[in-house]
């Protein structure tokens, strides 16, 4: 990437593994960016289960789970870092408001900030990643998001780190589709991801140039 190039903001966006990138913690995964900036990358794996389902992650934090849909989905290794912690992925939950916010009347977090649980990102795209145990509680009386996935630990990237690995073909980039987070059986969303591109895993190399 030259010097004078435009930075890239990749937020909303799917990384998807090329088969040159043996680290087994992100072989043929497929990583949804929550935040791309100049300081770095945050994003959450989609296609890696753990051992766990959404009832016995309930169990541990002791608290009934009343979402029968729920119960066998299983909780995703979402990255390497703070693998003690969960982080809940789903769909917004901000209440629709018709009427533009008065912003004569109103501070810019008032403005900004209307989001239901206690500690949540808003992501530009329409999805949201929320790390309270607020969410947990509000599925936990059969309420909170319809479609979501919840994962142990995140990835990360610092300043300047997710643009060299794409530079040097480790990552294909492209648009994030909700359907593949949330419509499609963990198995075949790599599979998907690579889909969106026009592409197949046979067609790919690890030299292969990226999107």
């Amino acid at each position: 990437m030259s010097t004078d190039s435009p930075p890239i903001n990749l937020t909303h966006h799917f990384l998807i593994a090329m088969p040159g990138l043996d680290d087994e913690k992100f072989k043929r995964s497929v990583v949804y960016l929550c935040e791309h900036s100049e300081r770095g990358a945050l994003g959450l794996i989609i296609n890696k289960p753990s051992d766990m389902d959404m009832k016995g992650l309930f169990d541990k934090v002791d608290l009934p789970l009343s979402r029968a849909d729920l119960a066998l989905q299983p909780v995703l290794q979402g990255g390497p870092v703070h693998t003690e912690r969960g982080f809940v992925l789903h769909e917004s939950m901000r209440p629709f408001d018709p009427s533009p916010p008065d912003e004569d009347n109103c501070t810019e977090s008032e403005i900004e900030d209307k989001g239901v649980y206690a500690s949540t990102m808003a992501i530009p795209g329409g999805l949201e990643m929320t790390t309270s145990r607020d969410v947990l509680e509000a599925l936990s009386s059969g309420a909170g998001p319809r479609k979501l996935l919840v994962s142990l630990g995140y990835a990360a990237w610092g300043q300047g780190q997710l643009e060299s690995e794409i530079a040097e073909n480790s990552w294909l980039t492209v648009g994030a589709d909700p359907e593949v987070i949330f419509d499609t059986p963990i198995e075949q969303r790599y599979e998907r991801a690579l889909a969106l591109l026009g592409l197949q895993a046979w067609m790919l190399s690890p030299d292969a140039g990226h999107a």
